[in-house]
């Protein structure tokens, strides 16, 4: 088997070159885009999923597969076809007009070049995607121990401490184009959240100056910041009330992605969540008009950004951080920031504690 890496941002190389028949290979497809989302494909060949970011899943045969930004798969596909060149396929979803992008599989001594209209995608958009979401299940037989299942870390077993509903929504703040989060569009600081917090610096940022679920009310601009305790088992669900989808990403964390749904969600919801082998990710897709619930264990103390991967959103305003906190300093929970850190901002000059 051998390992072909695929960066998509709706380029390709022209062409792929195979060695022979009946080989299998093993491609790695990654959504490096800024906001929309596409569709794999490689025309005439199955694709085997085996992972996705990190999480060895069921190896179900697809003979395509969305891939929303941010994130990437792992696919084998064997050349099990008739010598020739085929087309290999992304064109993006939920977008008009639909963009397209062509390379070419091409079989070791083949002398038929590709021919006919490319191999169209799925007609259906978020139904479609969204049952194949569902279908990526956690391979709870492979690889050694980890938080898992099948171990003293069931994470369908673990009480939830808390449920934040997140509501991402656009408006005009102040006479600009802005991005919200429950009503907040988040305005960076002059100095590193980070930094205010491990120097004790007042008036960078405000703990729960973002609600746990969306207020209602008038937008307003702040500096968003949730404050959890470390070790928190958390519920986050993302609710997307607009015609365009989502990625959201958390970073330092890997997170099980648990349940989608169209419309809005109630506790209702939580009877459809896969609380048994669902995928572990740092990136999850939220479909227009619907939702989309996580469960994270809050295991790793600091200051950690949660952010949409739709750049534009991102940029004006949709994104927060959550502070994961001990009050008790251990080096076993975080390190000290380094003596020689470059510090800006108000932690200018600055002790280390």
């Amino acid at each position: 088997m051998e390992f072909i890496e695929i960066f998509v941002l709706f380029f390709f190389l022209s062409q792929i070159d195979m060695i022979c028949v009946g080989k299998t290979y093993m491609f790695r497809v990654s959504n490096v885009g800024l906001s929309a989302s596409f569709n794999f494909r490689i025309q005439g060949h199955k694709l085997k999923l085996v992972e996705v970011e990190g999480s060895h899943v069921i190896q179900n045969m697809y003979d395509s597969l969305d891939v929303h930004v941010g994130q990437s798969v792992t696919v084998l596909v064997t050349l099990d076809q008739s010598v020739k060149d085929y087309y290999i396929i992304a064109s993006t979803k939920f977008l008009t007009p639909v963009l397209t992008a062509v390379a070419v599989l091409h079989y070791t001594n083949s002398r038929t070049g590709v021919s006919g209209p490319t191999p169209a995608g799925p007609t259906d958009e978020a139904a479609w995607s969204m049952d194949q979401a569902r279908s990526f299940r956690w391979n709870l037989t492979s690889n050694a121990a980890r938080p898992n299942p099948q171990g003293s870390f069931h994470y369908g077993n673990i009480k939830k401490s808390r449920t934040i509903i997140l509501a991402n929504s656009a408006a005009i703040i102040n006479g600009k184009q802005r991005f919200a989060v429950n009503q907040i569009s988040y305005n960076n600081t002059d100095t590193p959240l980070k930094l205010a917090d491990y120097f004790n610096i007042t008036g960078v940022f405000t703990l729960d100056s973002i609600k746990s679920a969306p207020p209602g009310g008038p937008y307003t601009i702040a500096t968003s910041v949730i404050g959890t305790s470390l070790h928190e088992f958390v519920e986050i669900v993302f609710q997307n009330n607009e015609e365009i989808i989502q990625s959201w990403h958390l970073d330092g964390y890997d997170f099980w992605v648990v349940g989608f749904g169209m419309g809005q969600w109630t506790q209702v919801s939580r009877n459809g969540y896969n609380l048994v082998d669902a995928p572990t990710r740092h990136t999850t897709q939220v479909y227009p008009k619907s939702w989309t619930a996580i469960l994270v264990s809050l295991d790793n103390q600091g200051m950690w950004n949660l952010r949409s991967a739709n750049w534009g959103g991102q940029y004006l305003g949709q994104q927060l951080y959550l502070r994961v906190y001990n009050p008790t300093k251990s080096l076993s929970n975080e390190y000290n920031i380094p003596t020689n850190a470059l510090l800006c901002g108000r932690a200018v000059g600055r002790k280390h504690p």
